[in-house]
């Protein structure tokens, strides 16, 4: 379907004017928006990684967020869980990914489901940047990292818009 069809019938509709807009409603149907990802920040989240979220609450989504990490040699995620499914993909680059005790080596188009409250992690194996995407079952990133004391949430609540 191209993404255009949903507003057959309402006139003709200008993409400028949905870039980074909250749902709302155009001619009696309810619109999610289309999102300019390289308008969003790329965030340091520990060394060596770098994150920029694409899709949560932030801009619109009731039940998931995807973001894309790009990860130096030797740098990764430690070992955490989430309360929800998720989806890793490798983009470029070669990952050690984990699942509890299982572990797995994953290069471009390849993909790991990690099921939810499983403990899990990744490392950047290659000599490259490792570039994933990840998607989670919810519109917040929320993890449980071994060792520390509370969860980490990010991009929990979308901005009031006036």
């Amino acid at each position: 379907m191209p993404l255009s069809a949903p507003y057959r019938g309402i006139g003709r509709v200008d993409w400028r004017k949905l870039i980074n807009c909250r749902p709302d409603f155009i001619g009696g149907e309810h619109v999610m928006g289309a999102v300019a990802h390289e308008d969003w920040p790329i965030e340091t989240w520990r060394p060596g990684v770098e994150t920029r979220m694409l899709i949560s609450a932030l801009n619109g989504a009731s039940g998931l967020c995807l973001f894309e990490q790009w990860i130096a040699p030797g740098a990764g995620a430690p070992t955490h869980s989430h309360p929800v499914e998720e989806v890793l993909t490798v983009v470029a680059g070669q990952a050690e990914m984990w699942i509890d005790d299982e572990r797995f080596i994953l290069t471009g188009n390849q993909s790991l489901i990690v099921p939810k409250l499983r403990r899990h992690g990744f490392a950047n194996v290659g000599g490259e940047t490792l570039h994933i995407r990840a998607v989670l079952a919810s519109a917040a990133f929320e993890a449980s990292f071994d060792g520390a004391a509370e969860a980490t949430r990010r991009w929990a609540a979308a901005p009031v818009q006036g």
